[in-house]
């Protein structure tokens, strides 16, 4: 699929991170497919929160306390942010162990400011870089807004951390940060390096890349992209689950496939030509999405569930990466496709994953391991809350109020809303407090783990390159 805006569109305006895929499962993501080329990754983007039997307190841990989207006259009657849900974190469980590999980025995405720590000065000329400022004083959210985005990226980003403020009540800290909501990279490691360079601004933004600062942060599809009729995570994890099921390994398609909007990145539509025609058919089957037509068909051909019908993931070389992405490996988790010849790059693939059967299958069970195992909603809050801890502790200021921001909740948000916005919030809203600490924060990596970590991933990336090499001298009749 491929769009939502940083997925999925992150597909439908997303960027197309590079997935082309042929996946099963679920790098669909337009977030997840949203990332690649600056348009959508291709992975798949989630969402959900999957929180529901929690105590109110240690002494009466069997009781159920929830706290829903309350709308009525009578609960915003003279105030619009009701003061009804728990104030105090009291968990009756510890940790459920250390977090997964890929929260060690955290530290590497904030090392910039390690030394010389965030000043309000560093906020105030990041200004110009933001879509809106967040800011959290004794657990209350507030929001200074410069400019709209595309779509509503930024309303499901402020709702996802209110979530997680449901979720983690009183025990995440005051803050100041700024939040671009856009595609492409805003703080560039080129404009603030020399002697005379200021030092950066931190900005967060749904994916990152290596020639730039940008601080990464889960993207808002997690908790729905309305406007293409994506559900909040959780539930689409559970309908793409399902719709795996549905075929078996060996009745799918041995085709590469990939379906999305072409036109908004040079990338995908130099992919286009590798789309069956009379002259070629390079085993790749992709389709255009008509978005506005598929918003007045009722989005009946654009469920991501049923399009679950290939293999393994194939992922053309990311140009960025997204909070989980830097931990997937090639040849464990997906194939590598050059982003140069990508026609030939993708009928080999096919070629490889059609004659080594059980390999590709291997391959695409362990995405799709990774995805359901390790990108759960639970995750998604827990990386959430450890990069807003560790960004925190860098602050060399007392965060307040800025003067022309307003405070929100899930009611100023939530309760405005109708359709589809207002059914995604519902479906994706913390109702209870955890009961249980964050999973344990891994240390940074060493400098050197982190150079042989990336050295592994090209020499596998390599090694496919050699493979596709001799596979079409191979074809060619010429010598290696």
């Amino acid at each position: 699929m491929g769009e939502h805006a940083k997925v999925f569109h992150k597909l439908g305006v997303g960027r197309l991170r590079g997935l082309a895929s042929i996946t099963a499962l679920i790098f669909l993501f337009s977030f997840l497919l949203i990332t690649a080329f600056l348009n959508w990754m291709q992975i798949p983007i989630i969402q959900g929160s999957p929180l529901i039997h929690i105590s109110r307190n240690t002494k009466k841990h069997h009781e159920r306390v929830e706290v829903p989207l309350n709308c009525t006259h009578a609960a915003l009657q003279g105030r619009k942010c009701p003061q009804n849900y728990p104030n105090v974190f009291e968990p009756v469980e510890s940790s459920t162990g250390t977090c997964p590999d890929y929260f060690q980025w955290i530290h590497h995405d904030l090392q910039q400011w390690k030394t010389t720590g965030i000043t309000q000065d560093m906020i105030e000329r990041g200004k110009s870089s933001a879509h809106f400022r967040l800011v959290i004083v004794g657990g209350n959210v507030y929001v200074e807004k410069y400019s709209s985005p595309f779509q509503s990226r930024d309303l499901f980003t402020k709702w996802g951390i209110l979530q997680l403020l449901r979720l983690y009540t009183g025990k995440v800290p005051d803050l100041d940060l700024l939040f671009f909501s856009g595609d492409r990279a805003k703080i560039m490691k080129r404009d603030y390096q020399g002697p005379n360079a200021t030092l950066a601004p931190p900005v967060f933004r749904y994916c990152g890349s290596e020639e730039a600062l940008d601080i990464v942060f889960p993207d808002w599809t997690f908790w729905g992209w309305a406007e293409v009729n994506i559900m909040p995570w959780e539930d689409t994890l559970r309908a793409i689950k399902k719709g795996t099921e549905r075929l078996k390994w060996e009745k799918r398609q041995p085709y590469a496939f990939w379906k999305g909007n072409p036109y908004v990145a040079e990338d995908r539509l130099d992919l286009m030509k590798c789309n069956l025609s009379d002259k070629f058919d390079w085993n790749v089957r992709l389709f255009h999405q008509n978005w506005s037509r598929a918003t007045q068909e009722g989005f009946k051909g654009s469920n991501l569930e049923d399009q679950c019908h290939y293999s393994m993931m194939l992922m053309i070389k990311p140009e960025y990466y997204d909070f989980f992405s830097r931990s997937l490996v090639p040849l464990q988790h997906y194939w590598p496709i050059r982003r140069k010849d990508k026609c030939r790059g993708l009928k080999f693939a096919v070629e490889w994953g059609n004659k080594h059967s059980r390999r590709a299958q291997a391959i695409g069970k362990a995405g799709s391991k990774f995805i359901q195992e390790l990108l759960t909603m639970q995750n998604v809050y827990d990386y959430m809350y450890h990069l807003l801890n560790e960004y925190s502790k860098l602050l060399k200021f007392k965060p307040t109020k800025p003067p022309k921001a307003r405070r929100i909740c899930v009611e100023s948000l939530g309760c405005p809303k109708k359709g589809i916005w207002r059914e995604f919030m519902e479906q994706s809203i913390v109702k209870s407090p955890s009961n249980k600490l964050p999973c344990e924060l891994p240390p940074p990596y060493e400098p050197q783990a982190i150079r042989a970590f990336l050295d592994n991933k090209e020499k596998m990336a390599k090694r496919v390159e050699k493979w596709e090499t001799g596979y079409w001298n191979k074809q060619n009749g010429t010598r290696q």
